[in-house]
């Protein structure tokens, strides 16, 4: 048998893990609703409208049926929807609704639409605004707080959404697309094929805004090099915008398994879009998790990355890889 004080301390921690647990008190992951704007454009939600329009995280990576299926793309969606977000999705480019009969599908149909002169993002970031415009109209979002993000194919949506949108205020890229040509889809084409998909081209239209970008060291499905590439692009058009300012683009380089996400990079990304925001009342409400782990994070990241021969950052840009320093919670 055990003793009183044993029982006692057992209760404890039990109660520990269920106060701390990320769906304490009832706090499940919001399901996805499928709903459609005025004009016609149909997108997934996840949350319910509440008393005052909230903070909204565009989110990409495939069609919005598989966003509900595969709940690994939304991980980020499903941190700051602790802090009161909603999150949307929609059909990237040839995917979902948006892929064309006779046309092959995901990202050959990307290549194969370059490839014929199309336009691949005009029409995208123009359905996502279109959303954008019917969640403010109808009081399910607060215009001054929206953020984008993506996985793999979905960071390029995300950042020429928020190229084309204002406001969004705060990117988050997941081992992204940055450069087509890396991609064995785009096998053939000539860089004036690819050039305005090519995120390089979108630095001095999102100079100056946040933009948080993770990769694998040897990620050679995206590009490793192609994507430290883009963030220094990146990081000088906000610059070149404002000199005295430090560039607000900050770029992790990690250990991973070929094209795979770094460890805790959609909870680190959601940790960024916070902070962005950390001057709105509701998202200092910073739960546990974050008081627990943001110093231990930011004092041991880079050192962490050295001794599991991430990168060698001695000589790259320090606008990348200026770790900010945690506020205070």
């Amino acid at each position: 048998m055990i003793s009183r004080d044993q029982a006692i301390n057992r209760l404890l921690l039990v109660l520990i893990v269920v106060v701390t647990s990320p769906f304490a008190r009832g706090d499940e992951p919001p399901a996805m609703r499928v709903l459609q704007t005025d004009n016609g454009t149909r997108f997934g939600l996840f949350g319910e409208r509440m008393k005052r329009p909230a903070p909204t995280f565009f989110v990409f990576a495939t069609s919005v049926d598989d966003m509900a299926k595969f709940d690994v793309y939304s991980r980020t969606g499903r941190e700051l929807a602790k802090h009161g977000w909603l999150y949307v999705t929609l059909d990237p480019p040839c995917h979902g609704r948006d892929a064309k009969k006779g046309e092959p599908a995901a990202l050959s149909g990307w290549a194969h639409r370059v490839k014929n002169g199309e336009d691949l993002m005009g029409p995208f970031a123009k359905r996502c605004r279109d959303v954008l415009d019917w969640l403010v109209a109808k009081k399910y979002t607060d215009p001054d707080r929206i953020a984008a993000g993506g996985t793999s194919r979905g960071g390029l949506c995300a950042l020429h959404f928020a190229a084309a949108e204002p406001r969004v205020k705060a990117i988050t890229c997941v081992s992204p697309v940055t450069n087509p040509l890396a991609l064995r889809e785009f096998e053939g084409l000539k860089k004036d094929q690819t050039a305005r998909l090519d995120a390089g081209s979108l630095a001095n239209k999102l100079a100056g805004r946040p933009i948080w970008i993770s990769i694998g060291n040897h990620d050679q499905r995206v590009g490793t090099d192609d994507c430290i590439a883009t963030s220094r692009r990146l990081a000088a058009a906000s610059r070149r915008k404002n000199p005295d300012a430090v560039s607000p683009v900050e770029l992790i380089v990690a250990p991973s398994k070929g094209h795979t996400a770094i460890d805790h990079a959609y909870t680190r990304g959601a940790r960024f879009i916070t902070d962005v925001f950390a001057n709105d009342r509701e998202d200092r409400r910073s739960d546990v998790w974050w008081k627990r782990t943001s110093r231990l994070y930011y004092a041991t990241e880079i050192e962490a990355n050295r001794a599991a021969g991430a990168i060698n950052y001695t000589g790259f840009c320090p606008d990348l890889y200026a770790f900010r320093k945690p506020r205070d919670l």
